[in-house]
């Protein structure tokens, strides 16, 4: 997706971007498994995996709920929103515990744990779109910023909590990123998150590369907190992936790469129409 200058004839004329123009975009998924670290690196986040999430049996749940959900609420019709709120929703409903030895009292419906969730997925989100992409501009990329808070809104987050611009996000992730901090339990989520043992061949095969990104998209205080190696060889051969992508990704076709949010609204309408023919509503995964 080709963006203009700020100098550009095209700047000075063409509305501003908005989210239906990026979030369709299936190369921000190479940033998910870095969003979910970091929201686990918040200890109350990661206790509340880690108690009420199954990434040993399950290593797609979390990501494939997180996608949905995405999909839905950015790309999708205010229908494909409400059913995708509400399976969030009763998802989340049993995700709270008080506190405990070496454990923060968490909950699912605390306003700031949701705030910092949606912060990374719009962070990862836009951190990819700029690496395969280049920077936007600063119209547009204010424009893409307030709407991505609806990832936040659209579930119990208020409108005035999301920060009002990209200079009061910036602030508020360097205030956030400073209490971020690991224990063995949320370190074990990680690696289980990294090192899948079961699910599908073609997941346990593509780890490699999915633990090359996803290490590489952190900074290296983020890799300390899960104990991830790197090195100069390693930063080598993650430069040269971005570059591969750089260079085929934005050529395929715009059917292609909005192929993925395709399928996940169909699967949330699908889910949806099973739940109202049952009475039965699943989870934020299709549970």
């Amino acid at each position: 997706m080709p963006t203009a200058s700020p100098s550009s004839p095209a700047s000075l004329s063409s509305p501003a971007l908005s989210i239906h123009d990026v979030a369709p975009e299936s190369v921000l998924v190479l940033g998910g498994g870095r969003a979910i670290l970091l929201q686990l690196a918040n200890p109350a986040v990661g206790h509340g995996v880690a108690r009420h999430s199954d990434f040993a049996t399950r290593p797609l749940s979390r990501l494939s709920g997180t996608l949905s959900y995405v999909y839905a609420v950015t790309c999708g019709s205010p229908i494909d929103r409400a059913a995708a709120v509400r399976r969030v929703s009763l998802a989340h409903r049993p995700v709270h515990g008080s506190q405990s030895v070496g454990a923060p009292a968490y909950n699912a419906f605390d306003p700031q744990l949701q705030l910092w969730v949606a912060a990374t997925l719009y962070e990862s989100a836009t951190r990819v779109h700029e690496l395969v992409y280049g920077p936007l501009t600063d119209t547009d990329a204010e424009s893409v910023y307030r709407d991505y808070g609806v990832l936040g809104t659209a579930l119990q987050v208020p409108p005035g909590l999301w920060p009002a611009d990209r200079e009061a996000f910036a602030a508020y992730w360097s205030r956030a990123t400073s209490g971020l901090a690991t224990d063995e339990t949320t370190r074990s989520v990680a690696r289980q998150l990294l090192h899948p043992t079961t699910g599908p061949v073609w997941l346990r095969l593509a780890m490699p590369l999915g633990r090359l990104v996803t290490t590489g998209l952190l900074q290296p205080d983020e890799r300390a907190l899960f104990d991830l190696p790197w090195s100069p060889g390693r930063q080598r051969r993650y430069n040269a992936v971005i570059g591969v992508i750089r260079l085929i990704y934005p050529r395929l076709p715009t059917r292609l790469r909005q192929a993925p949010m395709r399928h996940y609204l169909r699967a949330g309408r699908s889910l949806a129409a099973r739940d109202r023919a049952t009475g039965q509503p699943g989870g934020a995964d299709g549970r």
